[in-house]
């Protein structure tokens, strides 16, 4: 059975033949898998039980005090809680509800005043007072993390260190979710969520301990199960894009079986908001061979700035929301 790597990363940053060994392990499992578990990320386990813990207490909230924080109070900020089957993947309602995040910005962010979809304020409940500064530290803990990480990917590329920091990520786009998927054998439709790959750059996860979580590995589908004291991390359609299919945006898909509600917490570390999404100067590799999606889509395809992509994703996800917010 194919096992996807785990990572030490905390070499990261330091320099020297342990970080370029380090650089080495994330390119091969960014060419072979498009996955992989980090270690050594520098997120304390404490901050990671305190946000699970605050999450439930807002899942176990009746309904009407969810509904107060609902993503259509959110506005173009794109914030908020969503029901279970809320949201779509490839067109299908996922088993699931969740509580969208961003980059806290507030009224006098010039972009906030501009109206630019995606920025703003977050939302939280009332009830759940620990929430918030739970929310904002892990927004905080793993921005960090995401620029980390991408100095491996440069390194990894045969960039200079500071190329995606550079070019990209010097004022990237974070997003963060969390999802509660209900106990159930066999969910509607078969899934939890269907079968899909993240259209950004790179996602940062945390599971639970209920699994899960598959991926398509070139040998077939994969179990990705819950290591404790690590991410799972992979790479979305941009980076596909970037590199000419030399690292690839994996599919992947969710179905809870454990018997209990399942938690997983998506952080999503892209490209800034204006960041013309161009490919990565790449020496002795032509573009890799194309390949067959379930979608029909291609990655390599899209040309423009990152912003101008993500509307056009979004749109897909919340349909009547998108209506009612974007236009």
């Amino acid at each position: 059975m194919e096992a996807l790597p785990v990572i030490d990363v905390g070499p990261l940053g330091a320099g020297g033949p342990e970080e370029a060994a380090v650089s080495r392990a994330i390119d091969d499992a960014c060419r072979r898998f498009g996955f992989f578990y980090v270690t050594g990320h520098g997120v304390p386990d404490d901050h990671q039980a305190r946000l699970d813990a605050e999450a439930r207490s807002f899942f176990a909230l009746p309904e009407g005090a969810k509904r107060a924080v609902a993503m259509e109070r959110g506005g173009r900020a794109w914030r908020g809680w969503f029901p279970l089957e809320g949201e779509l993947t490839s067109g299908r309602p996922d088993r699931k509800e969740g509580f969208y995040f961003g980059a806290e910005r507030g009224p006098t962010d010039p972009r906030v005043r501009a109206g630019i979809p995606l920025h703003g304020p977050n939302l939280f409940p009332a009830e759940v007072p620990g929430l918030r500064p739970a929310v904002l530290e892990h927004l905080e803990l793993l921005t960090a993390l995401g620029h980390r990480l991408v100095r491996g990917l440069a390194l990894g590329l045969g960039l200079d260190p500071g190329w995606f920091d550079r070019h990209l990520t010097a004022d990237p786009l974070v997003l963060f979710r969390i999802f509660r998927y209900p106990p159930e054998a066999e969910p509607a439709g078969g899934w939890g969520v269907a079968e899909h790959t993240d259209y950004g750059l790179l996602t940062i996860l945390a599971q639970d301990a209920s699994g899960g979580l598959q991926v398509h590995a070139p040998g077939g589908w994969i179990e990705a199960p819950p290591i404790p004291g690590t991410f799972v991390c992979n790479l979305g359609d941009m980076l596909e894009r970037m590199t000419g299919g030399r690292y690839r945006s994996t599919p992947h898909r969710v179905r809870n079986t454990s018997g209990g509600e399942r938690l997983s917490f998506p952080f999503f570390f892209d490209p800034g908001w204006d960041a013309r999404v161009l490919p990565v100067p790449l020496e002795g590799e032509g573009p890799a061979e194309a390949r067959a999606r379930w979608d029909g889509a291609d990655p390599l395809a899209f040309d423009g700035t990152y912003g101008e992509y993500l509307l056009s994703k979004v749109g897909r996800v919340f349909p009547d929301l998108a209506d009612d917010v974007l236009n």
